[in-house]
């Protein structure tokens, strides 16, 4: 008898043990580093809550993997190490899909498309890239308009080039004539503008640009978090969460409503 109740101690023990596990491998946190100043894609509300369509995306993608999210409040530029060394699994902030950073990080598919625009107070004459002759550009620090501005500042004769850490200290410079042009995201700036009146985007850059969830390279849950997007496609759900955040559903065609394969160099 005392062998028996030792046994059945023993087993139900294990199997305590075998349910506590299982719950903290349910519990299992996806951390995500986020640059906060960034809406419609990600901000903060004023009680520090992450908010924003790919706030939206990652959220669902770990509920599809069966564990938490925890996002960490992040410079631009500092997303790109944090995922590097590993300290974060998924980086968001409208990241665009390029080959170089394809060389040192992974990409999920693409599940939104934009291109690049400039950007002035809307009394300024710029009508084309080549009026950017003699004008100060801002730019954010380690973006693709950062890039563009610098590959491309002899040929259009960009007087100076201004890099900033936050896309809102960008825009109220150039509300204040601090800088002539900025060089962004079309998105992000035109839901700015919702609310800075004097500003408008005044050319469309054709870029291509794709954004998707970075992660370090070779990451152990890319394609697991590759294969909640394209669910998520499929499904509806990434349409739905595109119409709550640009009132509108996603092109036919485009990275937010078909299945597109995963990044590679």
């Amino acid at each position: 008898m005392t062998l028996f109740r030792r046994a059945f101690m023993g087993l139900a023990g294990a199997a305590v043990l075998s349910l506590a596990s299982a719950g903290l491998a349910s519990a299992e946190a996806l951390v995500v580093g986020s640059y906060p100043s960034n809406p419609p894609f990600e901000y903060k509300t004023a009680d520090g809550k992450f908010e924003g369509f790919e706030v939206d995306i990652v959220n669902e993608v770990a509920k599809r993997l069966g564990m938490t999210v925890e996002i960490s409040d992040l410079g631009f530029q500092a997303l790109f190490a944090a995922v590097s060394s590993r300290r974060i699994d998924v980086a968001i902030s409208s990241i665009t899909i390029t080959k170089e950073r394809l060389a040192s990080q992974s990409f999920t598919q693409p599940y939104y498309d934009s291109d690049m625009g400039i950007a002035t107070r809307k009394e300024a004459n710029l009508s084309a890239v080549e009026d950017l002759k003699g004008k100060v550009v801002g730019v954010l620090a380690g973006s693709t308009g950062d890039k563009w501005s610098k590959d491309n500042q002899a040929k259009y004769g960009i007087s100076e080039i201004k890099s900033y850490n936050a896309q809102q200290d960008l825009l109220m410079d150039l509300s204040a004539g601090r800088a002539d042009a900025a060089v962004s995201d079309v998105p992000g700036m035109e839901y700015a503008f919702l609310k800075m009146k004097d500003l408008a985007v005044k050319v469309r850059i054709k870029t291509g640009e794709q954004y998707g969830l970075m992660m370090s390279k070779d990451h152990p849950l890319l394609a697991k978090a590759n294969d909640a997007i394209t669910a998520m496609k499929k499904d509806g759900t990434l349409a739905a969460i595109h119409k709550k955040w640009f009132g509108s559903d996603p092109a036919a065609g485009s990275a937010s409503a078909v299945e597109q394969p995963l990044p590679k160099l």
